[in-house]
């Protein structure tokens, strides 16, 4: 910081100011508080406005704690209360590093203290890396009187956040803290009971009431996100886990944002060319080294001829001098009154100026032995200079950019032919991510065991399943095996996999039982982030999506991504084609990402969920107009995997009450090949 003041920003959540800024009220009157009670020590330097969205208000957050001049504090007003769209809480719980419950105590006790409803809130506190977070009530009233119970004790909490050792800043003990942040632990007359969070109210209360951002709204008793952790604690035993995940329900659109955001930087790597560069994508524009042809070549069987100086070449008998054939060799000089037989791609005889084709000669004689042609009659004079002739970078000249960056290589569509043809030895590619695949449960065993199962077994068919599925987009997949429902087992396993495998796809132990342990894990044991871990669809709704810091060969510290994916069959292949496959293609380098969208045409009815988005199962063929039509493959509950046998597409179904009806059209996510034309 250019200064010795504590910066600070203000972020309102708000739809409707996030329409019409001119609005807004809270933003003058948190400034103003800053300035009357903040004792000259902040500087309010960033104050935005964003819609009820959990991505923006983390997006918000992020940009001013991730970056190297970090803010000392954020404070947000708006989205705190029990409408519908009230996310903020949601959206920064999940941030959070370490939470401050005494904070929010402090500000619902002084604001109890004019009026009961001050309890209908929802408000979180805690540290983010070295920033301090806020979350305050939408009504300006509501965000000034609860920024005022606190203000003054957040410079020391900054202070230390930031880095500051603890034992100087106590020296005097709280006497002394108390005296520099000008507050008291005694009751003052007439004033609240609120220790240091006292403060004098002269105006009736107006938390219900706000301009559209907010507002106080009911408690959310005993379970709030401020006074809990991110995830289970599995040391805690299951009397202390969750009874509903802490995590918000994401929209698909906003999963796949996120999944896009925070997927790693393709990696570029130098590889030969050969056979084995199929479907990778250039990485950089590649320029020929040599031209191609890059020598005077003939384009059909037939004779080269020489020109005379006098621009005009006559019809008539001429001898054979020389022969050339598409091979290597060297061609002697070709005279005037001369012609060479040449085949097809054979270079031309130096001192050549056009080839005849051989259906324009007759043969006059032959040499002694009847082997070789003596003379042939040309039978034409209307022979013109590079006639019949390929030259020199006629196809490619040396120095043109053949291929550009981002363009695929096939081994059928003539890329590796024409990389091959001008001398390529080696290009730019993104190297295709390794995907490591393992299965969580001590009830899994490997699907192959033979022996029949014992009470409580399940087969492990998803790891097999992915493993495929991750095969057949030309991805490398390792089996990872299967893991322990025991905490020191997971932690070592994704540590030992990180080391050769820059993604890994789990299988269960996403959801709420003290033995589902990913989540907890990757937060807990990694220092990962969970990017999500709830998704509004059917099936896949605990797909989880996270990040963690890990060093490679190098030393360097890289990211590497994990997909926690739900344990009933059809969940965890519905959930690889629509969120890991996109993350595999980006990470290659390899557009568009993800399954093709297609529209087709229902040809039956379909019921809907009524509280959840559906991929739903199907089959897409075409038929003889032209247009795509989509049958279900029958159930579709999350652990029946037999609704993929004969499925080729997913459909795009949204919620509602009332059904899909035949002939109506909807969207297709194409898995593989269209069914065969029906007649």
């Amino acid at each position: 910081m250019s200064s010795n003041k504590l910066k600070a920003a203000i972020l309102i959540v708000s739809e409707t100011a996030s329409k019409e800024p001119s609005s807004d009220k809270c933003i003058p009157i948190l400034k103003d508080v800053f300035n009357m009670l903040g004792n000259d020590q902040w500087d309010v330097a960033v104050a935005e406005i964003v819609p009820d969205s959990v991505l923006e208000i983390q997006k918000f957050i992020r940009t001013h704690t991730d970056a190297e001049d970090a803010f000392n504090l954020i404070v947000t007003s708006g989205g705190t209360g029990f409408a519908l769209k009230d996310h903020t809480p949601e959206a920064v719980s999940p941030l959070l590093d370490r939470e401050a419950p005494g904070l929010v105590h402090g500000m619902l006790a002084s604001s109890y203290a004019v009026t009961p409803f001050a309890l209908m809130a929802r408000p979180v506190a805690g540290v983010r890396k070295k920033t301090l977070i806020l979350t305050l009530p939408g009504s300006p009233k509501g965000a000034k009187e609860n920024l005022e119970a606190v203000l003054k004790l957040l410079p020391h909490a900054c202070i230390q956040a930031a880095g500051a050792e603890s034992r100087p800043l106590h020296v005097g003990g709280v006497k002394k803290l108390e005296a520099d942040a000008g507050v008291s632990s005694e009751s003052e007359p007439g004033g609240s009971a609120g220790g240091p969070y006292h403060h004098h109210h002269h105006h009736g209360h107006g938390h219900g009431h706000g301009h559209g951002h907010g507002g106080h709204a009911g408690p959310k008793a005993h379970t709030r996100p401020e006074e809990r952790s991110q995830s289970n604690d599995p040391a805690a035993g299951p009397t202390r886990r969750y009874r509903s995940s802490p995590y918000p329900m994401l929209a698909v659109d906003d999963a796949l944002k996120l999944i896009s955001e925070h997927t790693p930087e393709p990696i570029v790597q130098k590889v030969p060319v050969d056979m084995s560069l199929g479907g990778a994508v250039l990485a950089e524009d590649v320029t020929a080294t040599e031209s191609v042809p890059a020598f005077r070549a003939s384009i059909v069987d037939g004779y080269a001829i020489r020109i005379p100086k006098s621009g005009k070449f006559e019809k008539g008998v001429y001898p054979v001098a020389l022969v050339s054939h598409a091979q290597p060799g060297e061609v002697k000089e070709l005279n005037e009154g001369e012609i060479a037989r040449i085949t097809t791609g054979a270079p031309l005889p130096p001192g050549a100026d056009a080839v005849v084709m051989v259906e324009d000669t007759l043969l006059q004689s032959q040499t002694d032995d009847g082997m070789e042609e003596k003379e042939v009659e040309i039978l034409t004079d209307e022979i013109k200079a590079g006639e019949n002739v390929r030259e020199v970078g006629s196809d490619v000249k040396e120095g043109d950019t053949i291929m550009k960056k981002g363009e695929g290589i096939t081994v059928v569509g003539g890329e590796f032919g024409l990389l091959a043809s001008v001398g390529t030895s080696e290009v730019s590619v993104y190297r295709r991510p390794v995907v490591g695949v393992l299965s969580t449960g001590d009830e899994i065993i490997p699907h192959d065991r033979p022996g029949p199962l014992k009470l409580g077994e399940v087969r492990d068919t998803n790891r097999p399943t992915l493993i495929t599925a991750v095969r057949s987009h030309r991805f490398q997949a390792i089996d990872l095996g299967i893991v322990s429902d025991k905490p020191g087992a997971l932690e070592q396993t994704l540590r030992d996999a990180f080391r050769k495998v820059d993604v890994i796809i789990t299988s269960g132990g996403v959801s709420m039982g003290e033995l589902d342990l990913l989540k907890p894990t990757i937060e807990r044991s990694l220092g990962g982030t969970i990017h999500f871990g709830r998704v509004n669809m059917k099936p896949g709704k605990p797909t989880t999506f996270a990040t963690v810091p890990v060093k490679n060969d190098a030393g360097e510290r890289v990211t590497k991504a994990i997909f926690s994916l739900p344990g009933n069959p059809a969940s965890a292949v519905v959930t690889f084609h629509l969120f890991v496959l996109p993350s595999l293609h980006q990470a290659a380098g390899i557009k568009p990402f993800g399954l093709p969208r297609v529209k087709a045409v229902l040809e039956e009815d379909v019921r809907l969920d009524k509280q959840r988005p559906e991929y739903h199962r199907g089959l897409v063929v075409t038929k003889e107009d032209g247009l795509l039509y989509a049958s279900s493959t029958g159930g579709q509950r999350s652990s029946r995997i037999g609704s993929f046998k004969g499925a080729n597409a997913l459909l795009v179904m949204p919620a509602g009450s009332e059904p899909k009806k035949k002939g109506e059209i909807v969207d297709a996510l194409l898995m593989g090949k269209l069914g065969e034309l029906e007649r």
